[in-house]
This record gives structure tokens, sequence and C-alpha cells, in this order.
């Protein structure tokens, strides 16, 4: 079956997703002021270590496909952005030794038309967000808030053995008759078992769907250098960065994968990898990042106050399936939440990044 029908009409809430997006929501809460009830500054509750906060351009190729010109990507344009590259786990793990998910958010300023949340229809960011991995660990809301429930809530009614990866385990692999949850179990390994030396060098995903216009598609951003330049020896990953930064540019491509079968490539299970094979990814714009000092305490402050959601975003690109439905509600509730115990002022930047 094509995938070229109204990808919004694809969409299926399962029975309980309400319920399981408020649980997801009050466990975030709960953990972000448990977390840091002593300590300031609050970091995000997903994505919490900031490699660096950096000024970019988002350039829309001339040469785009004419199936894909839809919203940011309807014409060629160059955008000024944003891009903020980090660490998943939250709180931060102490060591950028020790495996994690990366992420690279970007923000497209300068954005017109009106935006998809409420409240915020006239802001002028598009914002993707992207993390090194392809797919996603946990099918849709139900299985997230299960997993954020058995897993991330370590319940205290639990031995004190049954804890960390024997959690994980027996919530992917539990005893009969319930079914395993291979695929998410294999996704959730493949994410956190990657070494980065610098971001600047490692392809990203979007894991989940979104609207492009009358398309269900995902989204990749594949760096032009595919090697870092430095060694491990040289200091943090921000070091390698910011030393990557400091006399050199650095750029990627930005490509959409459009879907090409509702069964085989569905918006409602953010575990299944699409196939390439049948729906190779084609470019539709390039990031340029020019060479920068990043370390400032002014752009450590910018990166502080920044939020990123893929529900900044035009209606021609808005999220799909039940994993983008959490996150609406969870990085919306989060983001205030961090900012109200940080005393500091939520609310996108200005539309042009040229300064700071």
């Amino acid at each position: 079956m094509s995938g070229d029908e109204d990808p919004r009409r694809q969409e299926l809430e399962p029975r309980g997703e309400e319920e399981a997006i408020r649980r997801v929501v009050e466990l975030a809460e709960r953990n972000l002021v448990s977390d840091y009830a002593s300590v300031r500054p609050v970091m995000r509750a997903q994505h919490a270590k900031t490699y660096g906060c950096v000024k970019a351009e988002f350039r829309v190729r001339a040469d785009v496909p004419s199936h894909l010109r839809h919203g940011l990507f309807a014409r060629p344009r160059t955008y000024d952005a944003w891009v903020r590259f980090s660490a998943s786990a939250s709180p931060p793990k102490p060591s950028d030794s020790q495996k994690d998910a990366q992420g690279m958010a970007i923000k497209v300023m300068g954005v017109e038309g009106a935006k998809i949340l409420p409240g915020e229809e006239r802001e002028s960011s598009q914002d993707f967000l992207l993390v090194n991995y392809d797919t996603f660990f946990c099918r849709d809301a139900v299985d997230y808030a299960a997993f954020a429930t058995e897993v991330v809530g370590a319940p205290t009614r639990r031995p004190s053995w049954l804890s960390g990866k024997v959690r994980t385990v027996l919530w992917y692999f539990p005893p009969p008759p319930t079914h395993w949850r291979t695929r998410g179990f294999r996704n959730l390994v493949g994410v956190t078992a990657r070494r980065v030396e610098d971001p600047l060098t490692v392809r990203y995903w979007s894991q989940t769907p979104f609207a492009l216009g009358p398309h269900a598609v995902k989204y990749s951003a594949v760096p032009r250098q595919s090697t870092a330049a430095l060694s491990p020896s040289d200091g943090t990953i921000r070091d390698r960065m910011a030393r990557h930064l400091a006399d050199a540019d650095a750029a990627f491509d930005f490509l959409v994968q459009r879907q090409a079968d509702v069964r085989t490539m569905p918006v409602e299970d953010a575990t299944v990898r699409w196939d390439e094979r049948r729906s190779p990814f084609l470019p539709v714009a390039t990031i340029h990042i020019p060479a920068q000092r990043f370390t400032s305490p002014d752009r450590i402050d910018l990166d502080d106050r920044l939020s990123f959601t893929p529900w900044h975003a035009l209606p021609e690109h808005q999220p799909l399936g039940g994993i983008n439905r959490v996150r609406r509600e969870v990085y919306l509730r989060a983001s205030r939440l961090r900012h109200e115990m940080n005393g500091i002022p939520s609310g996108e930047p200005a539309p042009s990044p040229k300064s700071g």
C-alpha cells in the first residue's frame, strides 16, 4: 500500500494513551524536582549534557525533488539557525567515556507562517530533533509509559537488587505469556552503545515520523566529515568539538526519507526501521556551521534558555505517532518547570542568531 495518502489519517491512538501520557509527564516532573532539589541550575529532563550550542546556516537546496517541496523546503532559501549537540542521560553521566545516546537539536530561525503549538503560533522557529540512531526503543505512548514507570521510575517497593540493567532486561523480556519486546531492546542497546569522539562527525536521525505536506517522512543529518580529526586523548568531547570549530567549518547534509508503504513503514510504531532500499534518504538542505567560539558565558546562557521540541513546527511538518504525542506534553511541561526552577524566562529567541 502506497504511503502517499494524508499521513495524519494513519495516526491511531491506542487505548490508554491519554493516561499513559499523563503518567510520563508526572514522572518527568517528579524526577526533575527530586534530582535538583538542592542543585542549580536545573538541567533539561532530556539531553541534559550540552557539548555545544553553535550558530549555523540552514540552506534549503534549489534541487529539492518536486514531491518534497512543502513547508520549509518549498523553495530555496538560507535561514539562520542554532544547533545544540548533547548527550541523552538526565542527570548527565559524569564522564564522556561512558557511552550514551547523542542528540542534535536544530532550531531554524525566521520561518514564516503560523506554528502548531497553542500560544506560540506567531513564533518564528522550526525545530528538528535528531539522535545518533535511526529507531526508538519503545513502540508507542503506552509502551513508553510502562518503560518509564518500571525502569526509570524505580518503584521503591522492588527489592534493591532489582535495579538498573536488571529492570531494563526484565521489562523487555518478561516471563510468559507476555510477548518479548526484542526489537525495542535491540534499539535501546544500539543507541546507548555507540562511542562518540566528535559530535560534528556523527550521523543523526529523527527516529520518529513527521508530516511533509501529504507525505509521512523521517529526517537524517549526515556529516560532510565522517571521522573525528582529534583523538580521544584530546580532552572532553566538548574540548574536541571546540578545537574542531576553532579554525575549521563543519557541515551536514539534511535528508528526507518518504514513507513508501504504510504497513512496513508505520507511523505508530517507532521501533520499526524504514527500509532505505525501498525509500532512500534524499537531500533537501545543507547545515553549514562556521568556525566559531561557542564557550563564552553569553553562549552558555543562551543554551540554558533555549527550548527544543518537534512541535515547534509548521503544520506542514506536524509530528506523527504516539512517541511524538508524548513528547508534545513532556517537553512543554518539563521545559516550563525547568525555567521556573531556574528563575529564567521561557520563550523562543529573537529571529536572528548573528549576535551572541
